[in-house]
């Protein structure tokens, strides 16, 4: 029998700095001098001497164009200069999405956590990275917590002030930042100063934004774990109040990764919190009223969840043809014929749903399909102290009806 032989890499990832190639281990050298083509940034490019004649690509825009032209080139030797670690938000995840990782080579260089580290003596496993470039400002906004160190890849030399705008905005004026521009490499500089203060003109677009998040005196710092206070979510009224949502994402019991259906999703409290609990949640907050998908987009990108999947409709018609979940929240809508069934259907082995109601004909709805599923019915009674004349009193929320029930992971998807 003859034994397959595995694939020959084509394709190699090179990590460089601003030090140039020069600075490049033989091995990553050797990639970058035996290629056939070469493709990077425009500041990448650059860096390669003058009268090399060898074909050179730059990034085209938008990015996912550069995956196709890349496998076009195969089997001819490819290499993609990339800025430091090619898998710190990098090309690196994108190329590994479409071709396989036996087809390439990767040589990493050092990631700006590494020198933003060794630049203001943090130990990384005390920070936070994250990218704003090509993503929203909002994302901030989930690491607004004091004593936070943020590490901050930019979009451009526009960023830094950007930042210092939204955490003096948000009541955080008084964090320290430190813009490192161009690290690595003989034009390295270095911008400190309060971001209530901030007044540093633009830069170089290639910065790196550090922040230690320190809290103003009147701010009221949010907790990314479940419970928000009701009033930072813009709201009608009808929402899933703050007790109840904490034990309804208790009970959808959320890991990272995973996508949520919010169905009925109201002002979207639940799928903004689903989302808070860890960067890499997903939500799909479902909602036919405009109003609401209006407040739902607005408390998304306050609360630092912009990527939240806002769907116009009603269930069970809206969910046709959306991502299968992991978990489901059915906090409205639970009565209507086919709800309940679709979500089910929908829901991956090992996915959690969970339906609240209020109402006498919902809950006579979830009696039943626990009588029929099985699962838990919780009933959660909530009282609030709020003035009664001079003195205070008990004053109780309408008590919530809560179905939970799992989905065994051997069931059929």
């Amino acid at each position: 029998m003859v034994t397959p032989q595995p694939p020959v890499p084509w394709l190699s990832i090179v990590g460089i700095g601003e030090d140039g190639p020069d600075a490049l281990s033989p091995a990553a050298r050797a990639l970058v001098d035996q290629a056939e083509v070469l493709i990077g940034g425009d500041r990448h490019l650059a860096m390669l001497p003058a009268d090399d004649t060898r074909r050179r690509i730059p990034w085209p825009s938008p990015l996912r164009a550069l995956v196709e032209t890349i496998e076009s080139l195969k089997p001819r030797r490819v290499c993609v200069l990339a800025t430091g670690d090619p898998f710190c938000f990098g090309i690196g995840t994108t190329l590994a999405r479409r071709i396989p990782l036996d087809e390439m080579v990767v040589v990493p260089g050092v990631s700006a956590r590494t020198l933003v580290c060794s630049r203001l003596g943090w130990p990384q496993h005390t920070t936070r990275l994250l990218t704003l470039h090509g993503r929203p400002l909002a994302l901030l906004e989930p690491h607004l917590q004091p004593g936070a160190r943020l590490i901050v890849l930019s979009e451009d030399a526009t960023t830094p002030a950007a930042i210092a705008a939204r955490l003096t905005e948000r009541g955080f004026g008084p964090s320290t930042m430190t813009v490192l521009e161009r690290m690595g490499g003989p034009a390295e500089h270095r911008l400190d100063g309060r971001a209530d203060a901030w007044a540093h003109a633009p830069g170089e677009d290639f910065n790196t934004v550090a922040v230690t998040v320190t809290a103003g005196p009147d701010v009221r710092p949010l907790s990314t774990l479940a419970g928000l206070p009701d009033d930072a979510f813009s709201h009608d009224g009808r929402m899933t109040k703050r007790e109840v949502r904490a034990v309804t994402l208790a009970a959808l019991a959320p890991n990272p990764g995973e996508l949520l259906w919010d169905v009925g999703a109201g002002c979207g409290s639940v799928a903004v919190e689903w989302m808070r609990s860890h960067e890499l949640n997903r939500a799909i907050a479902v909602e036919p009223k405009p109003e609401r998908r209006a407040m739902i987009a607005g408390n998304a990108e306050r609360l630092g969840t912009p990527g939240l999947n806002i769907v116009d409709g009603a269930a069970p018609a809206a969910l046709s043809g959306l991502e299968p979940p992991d978990a489901v929240f059915i906090g409205g809508g639970a009565s209507e014929p086919g709800v309940i069934e679709a979500c089910w259907a929908a829901l991956k082995p090992g996915g959690r749903l969970v339906a609240n109601t209020v109402t006498l004909e919902s809950e006579a709805v979830l009696l039943a399909k626990h009588a029929e599923m099985g699962g838990e019915l919780v009933r959660i009674a909530v009282e609030r102290a709020t003035p009664v004349g001079p003195y205070r009193g008990w004053r109780p929320l309408m008590p919530v009806t809560q179905w939970r029930i799992a989905k065994p992971y051997g069931a059929a998807k």
